[in-house]
């Protein structure tokens, strides 16, 4: 089993910056992607970012240039700087996390709500 604990939401104003952090525990060896997804209501939950245990990062192409994505993986833990933040950026943000191999679990954290005032 694999826990997720995400902390770093909250309110901005447009052109604002937020650091989402999430951590990691339990059988954290099994993992091999983490990153982060956002959902607003009326709308599917969709990717914005994730990297694997090897360093593989995918950015949606709307936060590209705008959102960075980090891991330490001796330390389990993956964040997600995000800049020049917009309204549209409004979403509960929540972390995830891929087993290796075919048929590998995946985990969700809680989320947490980012909010982009205009």
């Amino acid at each position: 089993q694999v826990q997720l604990v995400e902390s770093g939401g909250g309110l901005v104003q447009a052109g604002g910056s937020l650091r989402l952090s999430c951590a990691a525990s339990g059988s954290t060896s099994s993992i091999n992607v983490m990153g982060w997804y956002r959902q607003t209501p009326g709308k599917q939950r969709e990717l914005v970012a994730d990297i694997s245990r090897s360093g593989r990062i995918n950015y949606a192409d709307s936060v590209k240039g705008r959102f960075t994505i980090s891991r330490e993986n001796a330390k389990n833990t993956v964040d997600l700087q995000m800049n020049s933040l917009k309204p549209e950026d409004t979403a509960v943000y929540y972390c995830y996390a891929l087993e290796f191999g075919w048929g590998g679990s995946d985990y969700w954290g809680q989320g947490t709500q980012v909010t982009v005032s205009s």
